[in-house]
């Protein structure tokens, strides 16, 4: 399985669940079409550890535009709903990363796709998972959920009711 885009999306702080619908709603604004959202799932911080717990789903988009352009979208996004990059892996009200282009392999200054840390990351691997746990990374040559049981160094993850927006068919 390959193709489409896939996206990542999170937020701690202030109505999570809301943070995640109105980032998606502003994706579609700016010529993102999601086809498909995965559930919701709360997950402890890494990294940088005080500071609310983190919702994350994973979007399925078209491949409408270029990934640069893709990238500008998803920044406007998050600029838009107020995020603000003062602390490195502090707290956000929205972090919109592209984790998966089609299959290609993207290396420019400000973008790498595949995320580079997908395979070491279970709020992002766990919904996407829930969409295409066949999805081949195109680096590390493994689908999304051989990457996924490869995960030993983080709690399980726990799904929130609710999908941010609705399905589409």
């Amino acid at each position: 399985m390959s193709g489409g885009v896939w996206l990542g999306l999170g937020s701690n702080v202030g109505e999570r669940i809301g943070n995640l619908a109105t980032a998606i709603e502003g994706l579609e604004r700016e010529g993102v079409p999601v086809l498909r959202v995965s559930g919701v799932y709360e997950t402890a911080p890494r990294d940088f550890l005080d500071q609310p717990a983190f919702l994350n789903c994973v979007a399925e988009t078209d491949a409408v535009m270029e990934p640069g352009a893709m990238l500008r979208a998803a920044l406007k996004v998050e600029k838009a709903m107020g995020r603000v990059r003062d602390v490195a892996k502090g707290p956000r009200v929205i972090d919109i990363d592209i984790l998966f282009y089609e299959d290609r392999v993207v290396r420019v200054e400000g973008l790498e796709i595949p995320h580079p840390r997908i395979a070491e990351r279970r709020f992002v691997l766990e919904p996407l998972a829930e969409l295409a746990a066949g999805l081949v990374h195109p680096v590390l040559g493994r689908t999304v959920a051989e990457l996924l049981d490869g995960v030993r160094d983080q709690e399980a993850v726990r799904i929130q009711t609710g999908i941010p927006t609705r399905q589409r068919p």
